[in-house]
């Protein structure tokens, strides 16, 4: 079963209780991990790096079916749920 990441954005109208939304993930069996993202740097071997993304502010990994699955997966976010944005981007396996 596929690995997704959830990338919060820094747009939602309040934080709201993390608390609930991550144990009722880990219930389901679906969180494999998250944290907040701090600050941070772009690097690059040759060149100059473009500055970091400043709107993502956290990530959840969730096991799921599907990208829709996934999406369903969302219910409760506090970003989400405050009318926030959260990517929702798959971890292909590899072998």
């Amino acid at each position: 079963m596929p690995d997704y990441l959830f990338l919060m954005h820094d747009d939602a109208a309040g934080n709201g209780d993390w608390g609930p939304y991550l144990q009722a993930l880990e219930r389901a069996g679906k969180l494999q991990g998250g944290s907040a993202i701090g600050s941070g740097t772009c690097a690059r071997k040759v060149g100059q790096p473009p500055p970091i993304t400043g709107h993502l502010v956290g990530f959840i990994r969730v096991e799921a079916a599907s990208l829709a699955e996934a999406r369903t997966l969302l219910a409760g976010n506090p970003v989400f749920e405050n009318g926030g944005t959260v990517e929702i981007r798959e971890l292909p396996k590899t072998t």
